[in-house]
């Protein structure tokens, strides 16, 4: 299994965040700790503030910050929530699949008690859970004094 770029983003974020001393953190700053596009971060962002885990605020002083305390932020979750339209193989989309065996293939059971223990297994972690190794993480990007 593949997760979207945009999953991948949304994660780096709450880490980012949850990393922070400060609890709030620039877009920008972000971006440059990842070297990655502010703009798509934006995106994220809208994401990440629809589904309640950052309040963003604008203008001077504003920036993003965690809605919700680490350990009440579920990986499993966000990842469901962000791979919302993201199929594992064409047959898990019925309407447009061109599958010629779907009807009696068997592989996407296989496929779905796969996702279904991939799921399992994220579900078991919170972003705190994450959080164990902030020191180290405070380093790498770059965010200082990062505490625990």
């Amino acid at each position: 299994m593949r997760l979207t770029t945009f999953t991948d983003y949304s994660l780096r974020v709450l880490i980012y965040l949850g990393t922070c001393k400060e609890k709030r953190a620039a877009v920008g700053d972000i971006a440059d700790a990842y070297g990655i596009s502010k703009h798509h971060l934006m995106k994220v962002m809208l994401f990440l503030a629809a589904e309640g885990y950052v309040l963003t605020t604008r203008g001077k002083g504003g920036g993003v910050e965690l809605k919700l305390d680490p350990e009440r932020i579920r990986i499993g979750d966000v990842v469901r929530k962000a791979e919302v339209d993201s199929v594992l193989v064409e047959c898990f989309a019925p309407d447009t699949s061109n599958c010629h065996i779907q009807r009696p293939c068997l592989l996407r059971g296989a496929f779905e008690k796969a996702v279904q223990a991939f799921y399992a297994v994220l579900d078991t972690y919170t972003l705190a859970d994450l959080l164990d190794n902030r020191p180290a993480l405070a380093r790498v990007l770059r965010i200082p004094a990062a505490g625990k």
